[in-house]
């Protein structure tokens, strides 16, 4: 019986033993798969970096492209396209105007009645219109004799106090998010449809001419006084009520930038000098690139991977359609090569831009909860990954920071290579200038940690003394109530009284 005993527990050791083991190695190998996600993270953060240092020489290079897109049609990666804006708005204008505002499988119709400096927009209207996916791949005509007639019957309903003065012509800005050739203020040729519209007999033509033609047809007299995209727009809506707003930066989807700068200081400019003495520049900036924006392989592949490889790289890395992708591309190689998520990558971690900037990523960065219950969740409704721990949601909290931290430095970097281009960087002895930059986008609006960032590094950029007099406003729907803003600035009926 002794020797039975001392055997059982002599068996009893052994596995207790190779149970200790198994326990020290399982905590080894989790230990090892811990140091290389935090490997992989810290990697990325250090390419990530963007001290003050390399974001002013970022926002010297953005202020070289403009010099040189200005200089001459393909001298630069930033198109810096000649608007034919010359008149924004002062706050004077009066009367019934109306807005088109045509950018994806929706359109809006707006219109807005203005009171002059006393009493500014009066009154505001809109209607929302789905554009039924047939027409999107028919013909010209059929999309904007669809267009015309929603228009019409909108017009149909003004309200008392809504009509135009008899013997006058409706006016219309109307704007169109697509690639355009413009040749004057309300005329532009189709370069391409984007968006999911595919209708060949509309590219090469003059969009202006095209609504026109239509509104003719469903006996609709109303006149197109301004081609515009919804970044001119924003600031023509920042200009309305604030003469010192001096650019305008859409942060949303994507992304772009427009200025007001010397019609002098445009040497491609050929025709005659505006009265105003200014022009507006669409400077389609999400294509900027520079050897000192820092890119990294997650970067290079998502660009490779893209629809339109090495184009629009700066609005790969800064604006709300992408940031969310670089997260998700960073979270599955720790998913594959450290098992973040369990032993195998979790499937719908690998659907390109499965995981949204707005509400996803955003949802996530601002969770202030002990147990980051909003990233736990959002992790199990989007990916499917439950029980995660809560070292591994902070994981991706520090992801979601690291992300979006550089697009909005980056952006102030941006920014300041336009106030470095109109002079307004730094202040001049004995004189105060005031700058505002009028700002719009889902990214901007909703992203508050992006939006913060953004503001703090653009002061921390120009210094105390010149951050005092640079202010950021926020600008709301520039593709609406500043289209109509500019058909008023541009109106055929401007001298005359209203």
């Amino acid at each position: 019986m002794g020797k039975v005993a001392v055997g059982a527990a002599v068996v009893c050791a052994a596995t207790v033993c190779a149970a200790a083991v198994l326990i020290v190695r399982h905590r080894m190998r989790n230990s090892g798969r811990w140091a290389r996600a935090m490997a992989i993270l810290r990697e990325f953060e250090e390419k990530c970096g963007t001290p003050i240092a390399k974001l002013r020489l970022v926002a010297d290079a953005m202020t070289v492209e403009m010099h040189a897109g200005l200089a001459s049609e393909g001298g630069s990666k930033l198109k810096m396209i000649i608007s034919y804006v010359d008149n924004l708005p002062t706050g004077d204008e009066k009367g019934l105007f109306y807005a088109l505002d045509l950018g994806g499988t929706n359109f809006r119709v707006i219109r807005v009645l203005l009171g002059g400096k006393e009493k500014r927009v009066v009154k505001q209207e809109f209607e929302e219109v789905s554009i039924p996916p047939h027409l999107m791949v028919g013909s010209s005509d059929a999309l904007f004799d669809y267009i015309a007639a929603a228009l019409a019957k909108f017009v149909a309903t003004e309200g008392e106090g809504l009509h135009i003065s008899p013997g006058r012509q409706r006016e219309l800005g109307f704007t169109f998010s697509f690639p355009v050739r413009q040749t004057s203020i309300a005329s532009g040729a189709l370069i391409k449809w984007t968006k999911g519209f595919s209708i060949e007999d509309t590219v090469g033509q003059d969009v202006v001419g095209e609504l026109t033609k239509a509104m003719e047809r469903v006996g609709l007299d109303m006149r197109v006084s301004a081609l515009v995209n919804d970044t001119i727009g924003t600031l023509a809506g920042g200009r309305y009520y604030d003469q010192d707003v001096v650019a305008a930066v859409i942060l949303g989807t994507g992304t772009n930038a427009a200025y007001v700068e010397r019609a002098q200081a445009i040497p491609k400019w050929h025709g005659l000098l505006p009265k105003s003495g200014e022009m507006v520049i669409n400077m389609e900036w999400g294509n900027f690139r520079s050897s000192h924006i820092p890119l990294t392989e997650y970067d290079h592949v998502l660009d490779a991977e893209s629809l339109n490889p090495g184009e629009q790289i700066f609005e790969k890395i800064i604006s709300g359609m992408y940031l969310g992708d670089i997260v998700r591309r960073i979270l599955c190689r720790m998913a594959d090569e450290a098992d973040l998520f369990g032993e195998t990558v979790p499937p719908k971690l690998k659907i390109p831009f499965i995981l949204r900037m707005t509400p996803d990523m955003s949802a996530m960065h601002h969770d202030t909860s002990p147990d980051l219950r909003v990233v736990g969740s959002k992790l199990k409704d989007i990916l499917d990954i439950s029980n995660t721990s809560l070292k591994t949601r902070k994981v991706v909290v520090e992801l979601c920071d690291i992300v979006a931290t550089r697009g909005a430095r980056l952006s102030a970097a941006g920014i300041l290579g336009i106030l470095k281009k109109l002079g307004r960087d730094t202040m001049k002895e004995g004189y105060k200038q005031k700058s505002v930059i009028a700002l719009d986008g889902g990214l901007f609006e909703h992203y508050t940690k992006f939006r913060t960032c953004l503001e703090s590094t653009l002061k921390e950029l120009l210094g105390a003394e010149a951050s005092d007099n640079v202010i950021i406003e926020h600008s709301n729907d520039g593709s609406g109530i500043g289209a109509a803003l500019l058909a008023a600035s541009h109106s055929q009926y401007l001298g005359e009284d209203s």
